[in-house]
């Protein structure tokens, strides 16, 4: 099972790695032509794309559903962008903060947040980053975003959240 899905997650990283890199927008994402040069949709410079909130690199988390480390087709875009990002950038480096909700064990939330930033991780380094630079650590549910005790809470808290080096 884990091989079928290995392979159909490099055959769906290769497919959205083509779309993206052809210039002048065919088939590709408009708005990430410009993400890796600093550009925003007007064509304008913008200084660091990790910051702009018109470029798709100042997204930084990854949310999952109850109980899984499946990045979800919605945020591969995301990940990809910085994966590119950091292949293009051998400088730069990242840390992966896996977290769970407050449901199930502490040891089994700190497993489920490392095996969410694991799995970020690895749709990363599929796409060419070097595995040296990403950290992926767990945080469990030590560092809830939202701090009730229901459904909406528990969406915000399960997630992985990539932090640069030096922020």
């Amino acid at each position: 099972m884990k091989k079928i899905l290995s392979i159909v997650l490099v055959v769906l990283l290769s497919a959205c790695a083509s779309k993206t890199t052809k210039p002048g927008g065919e088939g590709g994402n408009q708005a990430g032509n410009g993400a890796m040069s600093g550009e925003n949709a007007s064509g304008g410079a913008t200084g660091n794309p990790l910051t702009d909130p018109n470029n798709i690199l100042s997204k930084r988390s990854v949310y999952f559903d109850f109980d899984t480390y499946l990045v979800k087709d919605k945020y591969k875009s995301m990940v990809l962008s910085h994966a590119r990002y950091l292949r293009d950038n051998s400088n730069a480096s990242i840390r992966l903060s896996g977290s769970a909700d407050e449901r199930g064990s502490r040891e089994y939330n700190l497993a489920l947040g490392q095996r969410r930033a694991d799995s970020v991780k690895r749709v990363m380094t599929l796409a060419g980053t070097q595995e040296s630079q990403i950290e992926a650590v767990s945080l469990g549910e030590e560092k809830p975003r939202a701090l009730g005790h229901n459904e909406a809470a528990w969406a915000e808290n399960r997630r992985a959240d990539i932090r640069y080096q030096g922020e």
